[in-house]
């Protein structure tokens, strides 16, 4: 017995040294890059080089569901620190990248990543039009916060609306590694106009592959093909601006060898979005619509067939009290089925094990940000939710630990960019 008690001291010890080990190795990398970037920056000490920073670390809780962490205690897994740095080559050449270290529990794998690395080359430019071609990892620029989701100040708030920018896919959706391209166009008439479209695929690491599949997923999810396209108008002199965007996306799984309970699956997910924001001298309203097609094939047993079409929607309302302090009010819906919308077929087709809560999610939010210095902020925000359609796992859900139809999270967080 006592030899069984030292094994068992040993191989806690050893799994404590791993976990420190891993933390310190991620930790070095991020340190590396920074380094690399200051390096780089002291190297191109002209004005065409450009270094950013921003990091922010906040306290969030959450009651009710495993969307951080599984045992609902208080977590400080809401970190995300991130340097960008562009580079001027000529006139026409830019190089730009942004690398991040997020933790953010249950919504994503925490670790460092590459958001984008692209060269931009402008293309053609003149009185009324501009053209764009960025190569390399390039951003999303289709959806209303999707290029600007990726650094924390610059977000209306510290989650984003779960029915658009589920963060699951969080870095599948901030961009791609392929070929984008942006053309702007003023009219003196009808006012701005803003094309983009791009085509390429994400990486998806193993531990992202379980955040939208399962745990029980040993196998490999890939990216193998994106299309996107979106188109923007705003009319002149209006504070008013108009969207509609379009996605085209392709993932495969290729089920392990052995151990694996899953088998090999194509998956497909189409989306169909139109947007609306207002901007005046304190006001700022929002909105995004979709509808989202998900096809699944494979995965759970030989001729498995899922073809389902979802819908969702959010409305913003933000107001700025003074230049310091800005309020915040939204309210969110997503059906995983416009077809099923209560969910009694989900729970039915499953013998019960999926309650019909698990087809739906309601979100309804306040909070503020207050800027407490320069370049210093606080945000602050409370979100009482219904149903539990964007909780990971997405394909294969969690009832036993989500087993409350209604649940409330809030999240404090602090930060800093230069």
């Amino acid at each position: 017995m006592l030899e069984n008690l030292k094994m068992r001291k040993i191989f806690i010890l050893l799994k404590l040294k791993a976990k420190v080990a891993n933390v310190l190795i991620k930790k070095r990398l991020l340190l590396t890059v920074i380094f690399y970037f200051f390096t780089t920056a002291v190297i191109a000490s002209d004005q065409n080089f450009q270094l950013h920073g921003f990091a922010a670390q906040g306290l969030i809780n959450v009651n009710g569901s495993n969307f951080v962490n599984d045992d609902g205690s208080l977590s400080t897994e809401l970190t995300e620190i991130g340097l960008n740095a562009s580079y001027q080559l000529s006139s026409s050449f830019r190089l730009a990248g942004q690398v991040v270290h997020l933790d953010g529990g249950n919504r994503y794998n925490d670790g460092v990543r590459v958001d984008y690395a692209l060269l931009d080359w402008s293309a053609y430019s003149n009185e009324y039009w501009q053209v764009n071609l960025y190569v390399g990892r390039y951003k999303n620029y289709h959806w209303l916060y999707s290029s600007t989701r990726d650094v924390p100040f610059t977000r209306p708030s510290i989650i984003l609306p779960q029915s658009v920018y589920f963060d699951g896919f969080r870095d599948i959706a901030v961009g791609a590694d392929g070929v984008a391209v942006k053309i702007s166009h003023s009219s003196d008439d009808l006012g701005y106009f803003d094309f983009n479209m791009s085509t390429g695929a994400s990486s998806i690491s193993d531990e992202q592959t379980k955040i939208i599949l399962s745990d029980f997923a040993f196998g490999k999810m890939k990216h193998t093909y994106d299309l996107q396209a979106s188109l923007y108008w705003q009319p002149l002199l209006s504070p008013w601006r108009f969207g509609i965007a379009l996605l085209d996306s392709d993932f495969e799984y290729n089920a392990a060898e052995t151990g694996d309970v899953f088998i090999n699956a194509n998956i497909t997910l189409q989306r169909y979005m139109a947007n609306i924001l207002y901007e005046g001298e304190r006001w700022e309203f929002s909105g995004e619509i979709l509808q989202e097609r998900f096809v699944f094939d494979g995965f759970y047993y030989e001729g498995a067939h899922r073809d389902t079409i979802g819908q969702g929607m959010f409305v913003q309302s933000q107001y700025k009290v003074n230049q310091d302090l800005t309020l915040l009010l939204r309210y969110e819906r997503i059906y995983v089925n416009k077809d099923d919308k209560k969910g009694h077929d989900l729970e039915d087709s499953t013998q019960g094990l999926v309650p019909s809560y698990f087809a739906y999610q309601y979100d309804a939010t306040v909070g503020f940000s207050c800027d407490l210095a320069e370049n210093f902020r606080m945000q602050f925000e409370y979100h009482y939710i219904k149903g539990t359609a964007r909780l990971t796992p997405v394909v294969l859900p969690n009832p036993k630990i989500n087993n409350s139809e209604n649940w409330q999270l809030w999240a404090v967080q602090l930060m800093y960019w230069f």
